[in-house]
């Protein structure tokens, strides 16, 4: 038996029967409506996943509220219902072709960088994030210093996460995946370079760490005990990709030893090359969450390369592994790795200049027009 047999024995995560190891991960494309909703292309283009063999689909970051929470133009939200309802088709082509998804809820504080329902942004405290704005998200420039967020922000953000949390459900999707990575807001809170707060919200790991909890508590009480649940985290941030925890892995006991105490059901780390110690040395942070959070856990850098990843299940690191590149390159990556087709080198070309379907779709015709005339000639 091939080591790579292992992406595809099932799993059960909470009450969410996998059929294989093998995620998608979510990934920002900028392809909604103006106003927020799913399109038919994106409905095409997550379908094409679940008919490539792909057991779940986590979806890219959707922003939950009205106020601070989009993070760039052309976004898709769960921010009311028109919204909600926009996603019942790309929920319902995923089912049919024998997949789950999950819908990742995002809120993007201080990096904001498009976001029609405000002129500002907020974040824990009056610190200007690190880098420049996401050109291929349709961002120029340095971010804006955003505005310390009052008690009442917080709590609106709460409250957003967990509405979007119930449309969700109410739309079909089989889960959500709560965004505490990759530098946006409840990340910032858990950062101290961005959390400079002297209240309950700031200070020690444990107190950065509160908003998190909260977050969680309140999208569980909103859903109810069986609807799936997850968390996302990170160390590096989408401006700041080589950030690492201050106290290395005494930090990662206390922030999975927390996540261990909430009613989630799985972890999702995403690091540049996953297999890679976490420090340095020592573990990878996927199998630090193993360790110290008890949960199963989703494993996300690079892993494109199939012995590689099916080495992290089988190793124990890690429970599934989510392709980023990798699914861009193949939506059929499954399929291909089960009757040993080749893979291609990811294409970076397909997220430039704007990271959208719409250009993706331009330059995939334009490389196979070049490819016909040179078979041509």
């Amino acid at each position: 038996m091939s080591a790579t047999n292992t992406l595809f024995e099932p799993l059960l995560i909470g009450h969410m029967p996998l059929k294989n190891r093998l995620a998608v991960a979510p990934m920002t494309r900028v392809s909604a409506t103006e106003s927020g909703c799913a399109t038919a292309h994106m409905a095409r283009y997550y379908r094409a996943f679940a008919q490539g063999g792909f057991g779940l689909l986590i979806s890219e970051g959707i922003y939950t509220d009205r106020a601070y929470s989009q993070g760039y133009l052309n976004q898709p939200g769960l921010s009311d219902d028109i919204q909600r309802d926009a996603w019942v088709k790309v929920i319902d082509g995923v089912h049919q072709d024998g997949a789950h998804i999950i819908a990742q809820l995002m809120h993007a504080g201080a990096l904001s960088q498009g976001n029609p329902y405000r002129g500002d942004t907020v974040g824990p405290s009056t610190v200007r994030p690190k880098g420049q704005q996401m050109s291929f998200y349709r961002g120029k420039g340095d971010y804006p210093m955003p505005r310390a967020m009052t008690q009442e922000d917080i709590e609106e953000a709460i409250r957003g996460f967990a509405d979007a949390a119930v449309r969700a459900k109410h739309a079909g999707f089989d889960g959500v995946e709560i965004h505490g990575a990759n530098g946006y807001l409840l990340d910032q809170f858990l950062s101290e370079g961005s959390n400079l707060r002297d209240d309950c919200y700031g200070g020690d790991t444990e107190h950065r760490l509160r908003l998190i909890v909260e977050v969680t508590q309140a999208v569980r009480a909103a859903v109810g005990p069986e609807f799936t649940i997850g968390l996302r985290i990170s160390q590096g941030k989408v401006n700041d990709f080589t950030h690492k925890w201050r106290n290395a892995e005494d930090d990662a006991a206390i922030i999975f030893g927390t996540l261990a105490k909430l009613p989630i059901d799985y972890i999702h780390t995403t690091e540049f090359e996953a297999w890679q110690s976490a420090f340095g040395t020592g573990p990878s942070l996927a199998s630090l969450a193993r360790q110290y959070a008890g949960v199963p856990v989703i494993a996300n850098g690079s892993l494109h390369e199939p012995t590689r990843a099916a080495d992290l299940i089988m190793s124990s690191q890690a429970d599934l592994i989510s392709l980023g590149r990798g699914a861009l390159t193949h939506a059929d990556w499954p399929a291909r790795i089960l009757r040993g087709a080749a893979l291609n080198e990811f294409d970076p070309g397909i997220l430039s200049p704007i990271a959208d379907l719409e250009n993706e779709a331009r330059h995939r015709k334009e490389r196979e027009h070049q490819a016909s005339v040179l078979m041509a000639g």
